[in-house]
């Protein structure tokens, strides 16, 4: 009687395992990390991919399939509904790196803010895949390459992603911290960086560009085959995580020696914006 039902149990927990993306459990874990001192974090992270998701991958699939310009149009007004109704998140665990360099979070906020993202995007892509199939609906494509086009492919690759994405941080820094639109300044900021992200997608296409490490291993774990596993190449994590991850440490140095601030808790000698200001007075 017993045995029976434990066999039932184990069954059933196989089933919902089986189902659930891989690693989901470990991320949602770190939710309660340091006493749930980052749960708001974790939540803001987790529905923020969600939205992210959904208002950006569905532009040009969901909405303007037969129009470039209502596609582009809907990913414009994606990125500003998906930061506004999330509350600003990182969404993108480059941007967290880039934002932990700065002395913006800490080790384990960037920790708990990565691991949201991954599972924001880990059950997002067959939460969407399902729905577009039940509404018989273009489902969403995502960032990859084929890594045996090419011997030198995988460089390529690497180099196109580090360089789409160091221009989306100095793209954040331009718009969040530099410059200023008066009473508009968010929607203005939300609506450039929309367009900013949709030019590097066309300026830097070898890898995706995804820009976003979530992104692309998200995609990698269900969309890529639908082999629900984590990639087995380690091409992509070079190319989806090595290459952001050293542009968010080279674009927060470059940052830091135009306006000023730290970088990993330092100051540099060399702070352009700070040294010409004091020759100015």
């Amino acid at each position: 009687m017993v045995k029976a039902h434990v066999a039932s149990f184990s069954g059933f927990v196989k089933d919902i395992v089986a189902f659930l993306p891989p690693g989901v459990f470990l991320a949602f874990a770190t939710a309660f990390i340091a006493d749930r001192k980052f749960i708001g974090q974790f939540r803001q992270e987790f529905l923020g991919s969600l939205l992210m998701i959904a208002c950006t991958f569905s532009a040009g699939k969901w909405v303007g399939s037969d129009s470039m310009r209502v596609a582009w149009t809907s990913h414009f007004l994606g990125v500003i509904a998906a930061d506004y109704f999330a509350g600003g998140p990182h969404v993108n665990p480059a941007v967290t790196i880039n934002m932990w360099c700065l002395g913006k979070a800490s080790y384990t906020e960037a920790y708990v803010r990565i691991a949201a993202q991954m599972a924001g995007g880990l059950v997002a892509f067959p939460i969407y895949h399902a729905l577009s199939e039940a509404m018989e609906w273009e489902p969403f494509g995502g960032p990859e390459f084929n890594m045996d086009e090419v011997e030198d492919h995988p460089v390529e690759a690497f180099l196109s992603e580090f360089c789409a994405s160091f221009c989306l941080f100095w793209l954040i820094y331009l718009l969040n911290w530099e410059l200023h639109f008066g009473g508009y300044h968010y929607i203005i900021k939300q609506g450039l960086t929309a367009v900013g992200i949709r030019a590097l997608i066309e300026l830097f296409p070898t890898a995706g560009p995804a820009m976003n490490p979530m992104l692309a291993t998200a995609w990698a774990v269900f969309g890529v085959g639908n082999k629900f596993e984590f990639p087995a190449e380690m091409d992509h994590y070079l190319v989806y995580w090595v290459a952001p991850g050293l542009a968010a440490i080279v674009a927060s140095l470059t940052y830091v020696i135009f306006a000023g601030g730290r970088v990993f808790g330092m100051k540099l000698p060399v702070q352009i914006k700070k040294q010409a200001k004091s020759k100015g007075e």
